[in-house]
């Protein structure tokens, strides 16, 4: 009996904490502002309309998640899957989300204005938005821009890891300089060009400014980060970008980055990519991706045809760098990292679900949301900035920037 009664005094406070952590999750407004499950699933004939037990998302899991608001990206390549091009792909995954709407219209909302956001949340449906990964997708077409916001876009990102005519990318600004591609409707820059945003793509950012539709800076070169900060009028996104003091990659934001975010009123939604949340990750990667990895790849090859050596290249690339996966506490990090240096309002979640490779340990798919409130409040984060992190403060955004 006493033994009983010690486990029940040591466990009691657990308990405790479980269930007020619990409760504080189910009752926040959880916003993801990035998901890719309509190019990685949908567009595969994958019916997220019930529990898959493939990919990261669908309704069932979403709901046992917590996530009441998930911007879907509706993102194409740097070569079309149309041959009418990349406004055609964006087309067709929006209509690919429309219908997965209209089927589940009981339990699932699109949103194009802030009112219908919070009547969404009300009505405990989940609450779809649009977001384009990529200005290549509206083709150096104000027109076209006008078009997606009219079919429901509320955040456009200026560039995907490829360059546009108007902007560069992360990818590109720190990249060497590169021969043309071939032809066939691949978009690119030569990195020796002008960085940054043309006269073009600051008249774009206006435009996004007028419609409502919020500037995504995720994936953008420093210049273009820059130009593009000194050009809107209205608060920002970064839809999945983690720290670059944590994991010095292309794609994370630096410290005077972040404190211009939060001058600018945006907010930073934390990527939950291993290689972006922790650097030992990345440089194992980049060693199985460079010329070492190239060479373990080959002399496996001396064994294998083509077919057989992916599939053993795979398992092993993949068995490399399970020991460097994060943990929930490094994905936290980037999380408290940015409310440390500028504030608790400026930070917000990005999971970029069904669009990466590789997550925390523990962090399988989107019913594991909860994992991330169980850490703030163990951090001794207040339930106040919890519900700023999970989704208050991308609402706030959300406010400023669409048409009520």
């Amino acid at each position: 009996m006493k033994k009983i009664l010690i486990l029940f005094i040591f466990e009691l406070p657990i308990l405790l904490f479980a269930q007020s952590s619990k409760k504080l999750h189910f009752k926040a407004v959880l916003v993801d502002t990035h998901n890719d499950v309509l190019s990685s699933s949908v567009l595969e004939g994958k019916d997220i309309s019930h529990r898959l037990t493939t990919g990261h998302s669908d309704l069932d899991r979403w709901r046992e998640g917590g996530l009441d608001v998930q911007f879907f990206s509706v993102w194409t390549d740097r070569t079309p899957r149309n041959k009418e091009g990349f406004f055609k792909d964006a087309n067709q995954e929006i209509d690919s989300l429309e219908i997965i709407t209209l089927r589940n219209a009981f339990r699932m909302t699109l949103a194009t204005n802030y009112k219908e956001v919070k009547k969404g949340i009300k009505q405990k449906k989940l609450v779809a938005l649009i977001g384009v990964e990529g200005g290549h997708m509206i083709e150096d077409d104000l027109t076209k821009l006008d078009s997606l916001y009219k079919r429901g876009m509320r955040y456009m990102t200026l560039t995907w890891n490829n360059s546009t005519s108007w902007a560069t990318s992360a990818m590109d600004e720190t990249a060497p300089s590169k021969s043309p591609p071939p032809a066939g409707g691949e978009t690119y820059v030569d990195s020796t060009r002008r960085k940054g945003l043309t006269e073009f793509g600051k008249q774009i950012v206006r435009r996004m400014n007028e419609l409502g539709v919020i500037v995504d800076l995720s994936h953008v070169g420093e210049q273009t980060f820059y130009d593009a900060i000194a050009t809107t009028s209205k608060p920002v996104l970064l839809s999945h970008s983690s720290v670059w003091n944590i994991c010095p990659v292309f794609r994370n934001v630096k410290d005077d980055q972040i404190r211009a975010v939060a001058k600018n009123g945006g907010v930073i939604c934390v990527n939950f990519y291993s290689g972006f949340l922790d650097s030992n990750f990345a440089k194992k990667m980049a060693f199985l991706e460079g010329t070492e990895g190239k060479k373990i790849k080959d002399s496996l090859g001396q064994n294998y045809d083509a077919v057989k050596l992916n599939e053993v290249w795979n398992k092993y690339f993949s068995a490399q760098l399970e020991p460097y996966r994060p943990t929930i506490s490094k994905l936290v990090d980037h999380i408290d990292y940015i409310a440390k240096l500028v504030g608790d309002d400026y930070v917000g979640i990005g999971s970029d679900f069904d669009g990466v490779s590789s997550l925390p340990v523990g962090m399988d798919d989107v019913t594991k949301y909860p994992l991330i409130t169980d850490e703030l409040k163990r951090r001794g984060y207040s339930n106040k900035s919890i519900k700023k992190i999970l989704g208050g403060n991308v609402l706030r955004v959300m406010k400023s920037n669409f048409k009520k």
